[in-house]
């Protein structure tokens, strides 16, 4: 099966797998995985952040972020189609104690502008606004980035409030690649920053949140309390640190693929391409071939692609990663393609 439907369902390469058979290992919980502290250490420095906590999913990751940064009763100000309003089985109304106020952008990125008329201050009234969350890459625009100068003028203003920045960073390293820079450059403004290990960096497991060293040892405790306290899991940390040395330096040649997808989609009657992909994420409509999404998912199934159908009647979505090369790829074409001729 060619399997488009994520990034996250990328499979150890095999330097990871003899990373993780040969780690060395102890109780991560005493603090003594070696493993897992050069994991923190090494992403901390990338980030360019005081420290990193090795978490076990990205949702845990932004919802310690959200909780080490505000209150019970506080509102974070994030867009509309945000993974932590949508995805994230309301964590931040669960253990946060916040309200989600949703600002709307077409790109799924943020102005300063759009967020300044949001900002609730403290008064008898309104819950007050206790932190802006930005996505970057943002997942459901199509896998947008952020303008550095966007970011940084984000980030420079609500400082000048008061109040902190956290980053759904899940596919950040594939923002890097996209602009051009160190990740640390993208990361920069932000107080802290959530990526993962297990999507385009290839890693079974993890996620990583890095910033201040007083917020991420408080993180620490939240992370025990939402039951995140392994033991030696440097088996898993050794998988990560591969995907941190060796496989963020390729997530340009995934780019590659779904710009190369989103051109031969688009010539395929009835097939039109939301957007020109940015990074790795594509967004399709097949309305025009008379299926719904569902029905030209399943019908990409019986032809060994596999293709998530998405919001929307007959809208599907697609991710590129290590897993699909070019040649792939091309198979995946001719199977839209296929289907779309079959129509109703």
């Amino acid at each position: 099966m060619i399997d488009l439907r994520s990034d996250t369902v990328t499979r150890p390469t095999a330097e990871m797998r003899r990373a993780m058979a040969e780690a060395v290992v102890g109780d991560d919980v005493y603090g003594e995985d070696p493993t897992i502290n050069l994991l923190e250490e090494r992403a901390a420095a990338l980030m360019g952040k005081e420290a990193a906590l090795l978490v076990p999913t990205g949702t845990m990751g932004n919802t310690i972020g959200i909780k080490v940064h505000t209150e019970h009763g506080q509102e974070v100000i994030c867009e509309s189609r945000a993974h932590i309003l949508n995805y994230e089985l309301s964590m931040m109304a669960w253990f946060t104690g916040c309200l989600a106020r949703a600002v709307v952008a077409e790109t799924g990125i943020l102005s300063w502008s759009s967020i300044y008329e949001q900002v609730r201050p403290l008064g008898p009234h309104a819950a007050p606004t206790g932190l802006i969350e930005v996505e970057n890459t943002h997942n459901m625009a199509g896998g947008t980035v952020y303008p550095l100068d966007t970011l940084r003028e984000i980030c420079e203003e609500a400082h000048k409030l008061g109040l902190p920045v956290h980053m759904d960073g899940a596919r950040v390293f594939n923002a890097a690649a996209a602009l051009g820079v160190p990740v640390s450059t993208v990361v920069a403004p932000v107080d802290t920053v959530m990526f993962c290990l297990s999507k385009g960096l290839g890693a079974p497991v993890g996620s990583m949140l890095a910033g201040p060293k007083r917020l991420i040892d408080k993180g620490r405790l939240l992370r025990k309390r939402l039951g995140g306290g392994m033991r030696q899991a440097g088996i898993l940390a050794a998988a990560g640190l591969i995907g941190l040395e060796k496989m963020a330096g390729r997530l340009g040649e995934d780019h590659e693929n779904c710009q190369y997808l989103a051109r031969e989609l688009a010539a395929i009657p009835g097939v039109k391409v939301e957007r020109a992909p940015e990074t790795n994420i594509l967004f399709f409509d097949v309305n025009g071939t008379g299926l719904s999404g569902p029905e030209f998912s399943a019908r990409l199934k019986e032809r060994g692609v596999l293709i998530n159908s998405a919001y929307g009647v007959g809208r599907l979505r697609l991710l590129t990663h290590f897993d699909v090369d070019r040649a792939a790829c091309a198979r995946a074409v001719e199977a839209v393609r296929g289907v779309a001729a079959s129509g109703n």
